[in-house]
């Protein structure tokens, strides 16, 4: 065995010939094993110029054998492999010393890049040491969806990091709570994890909220201050939605950003500070730069590193998970234990989520509370989400077009339950949505064509033709 050889540990035969034929067929000399004691031996021995692990082996878990391998041969690459696609694996095996964390099922392009990658990249020691932790140890974040695998992915890299991060997500998608995880397995656990939503306060009183203020600064500081900088010093402070930042405010974020240091309001001795910003927004903030509302060169401050959280309706697979996290949450602050029959569970996963799953989590607690049945049936969630204003008009309001049309291509899909509908959906989506477009554009221009081929950005013959096939009434209207 040669020391370019790349090590496979993985108990699933199938899994070690399809990484042995992909790695093999690419030139890499490939040895595999189902337990962990062979890798180990051969690991020992000094063999091996990367290491292929999954995390449940029949002999020792691959988390537990990967510290051992990180303190015997630091130079090492280790990829881990998992089917449990929770963010602790992949925080665990990313504090542990991996090069990379891959959820199960994988793209094997994806896997031949890792390796690639892997193998030309200098091993970075400075990983930190993981402190055990209990396996009952309460998930931040649930679902093991391959929307939110990126996610994960993405909080496990950075958390070895004081970098900048922004996170994106339609309210309800758990900002925060990213946000928190992000703070609770890193350095700075131990000090405070500071959070202000920048909507929730009045726009004049933001500053010092921020940084605090000096003994008469203003009408009605009685008494100096300390702001939430301070409180959040060693920390982390989550800047919940950025986007409704006053400009004042933005301009003295940004100098913190820069220099690392601030001033109280009405004081003049600056303050160095040593605190993590985490952002947050469900608002567009490119889309606000180019209307002046906010600052671009503190955008780009803020976005070192993007996250973007998926919507619930992005990730059905999570609902049953989640929701029997919600009903053991409920039945743990003293509600009534449910059950959730499958056809109901069904519907919930069907249902548009416009509230994501901040919504969800209120449903269920509702469940918990109001009804008697301790198996809660079709019937009920029919019911309850009937009480709810229609998802895909409240969709649009906040999301636009693309997401209302996406909704509706997703329950289109849901309807016919996992066989293929009829075709021609390509030509049908287009007209459904070109037949509100040109009718209301024709209205607003009282019916003139010329007008509204310039408006739409077409072809007055291309109008014509549009109109004849959509079968639109034009009617001139006078002025």
């Amino acid at each position: 065995m040669s020391n370019s050889t790349i090590l496979i540990a993985d108990d699933d035969t199938a899994i070690r010939t399809v990484l042995n034929q992909a790695l093999s067929r690419v030139g890499y000399d490939v040895r595999t094993t189902g337990n962990a004691a062979t890798l180990w031996k051969w690991v020992s021995e000094g063999e091996g110029k990367l290491v292929i692990i999954d995390v449940v082996m029949p002999d020792e878990n691959g988390l537990d054998l990967l510290p051992r391998i990180k303190k015997l041969r630091p130079d090492l690459q280790v990829i881990v492999m998992s089917a449990q696609n929770t963010l602790m694996t992949a925080v665990k095996a990313t504090q542990r010393g991996a090069f990379e964390y891959l959820p199960k099922p994988f793209d094997l392009n994806e896997l031949l890049l890792v390796v690639e990658r892997a193998l030309q990249t200098k091993q970075d020691n400075s990983w930190i040491k993981f402190s055990e932790t209990s396996a009952e140890e309460q998930l931040p974040l649930i679902g093991r969806s391959g929307a939110m695998q990126e996610v994960y992915r993405s909080l496990a890299r950075l958390m070895n990091t004081d970098l900048t991060v922004l996170i994106t997500g339609d309210s309800g998608t758990g900002k925060e709570l990213a946000a928190r995880a992000l703070h609770d397995y890193s350095g700075r656990k131990n000090f405070s994890f500071i959070a202000i939503n920048m909507a929730a306060i009045p726009r004049e009183l933001i500053e010092s909220e921020l940084f605090g203020h000096e003994k008469g600064s203003f009408t009605g500081a009685v008494t100096q201050s300390s702001g939430r900088f301070k409180q959040a010093e060693g920390g982390t402070l989550f800047l919940d939605e950025i986007g409704d930042m006053p400009a004042e405010a933005q301009t003295r974020l940004l100098r913190v950003l820069q220099e690392g240091e601030y001033t109280t309001v009405g004081g003049r001795v600056p303050i160095r500070t040593n605190v993590r910003i985490v952002a947050a927004t469900h608002r567009d903030l490119t889309q606000l730069i180019r209307q002046g509302l906010f600052r671009e060169d503190l955008y780009y401050r803020l976005n070192v590193v993007p996250i973007r959280m998926p919507s619930l309706r992005e990730r059905r697979e999570d609902i049953p998970e989640l929701v029997k996290h919600f009903l053991t949450k409920s039945a743990e602050e003293g509600l009534p234990w449910k059950m959730i029959d499958k056809q109901a569970l069904e519907q919930l996963q069907v249902y548009n989520w416009p509230g994501n799953v901040r919504e969800l989590e209120n449903v269920v607690r509702r469940l918990a509370a109001l009804y008697s049945e301790d198996t809660i049936g079709i019937d009920v969630i029919v019911s309850e989400l009937s009480d709810i204003a229609s998802p895909i008009s409240e969709a649009s309001k906040s999301n636009g077009i693309s997401e209302a049309v996406e909704l509706h291509i997703q329950d289109y899909f849901a309807i016919h339950k996992g066989t293929l509908p009829a075709g021609g959906l390509y030509d049908q989506i287009l007209k459904e949505v070109e037949r509100p477009l040109i009718t209301h554009t024709l209205q607003f221009t009282r019916g003139n064509q010329l007008k509204s081929a310039k408006l739409l950005g077409l072809n007055r013959n291309t109008l014509r033709k549009k109109i004849r096939e959509l079968n639109i009434p034009v009617t001139r209207v006078p002025k």
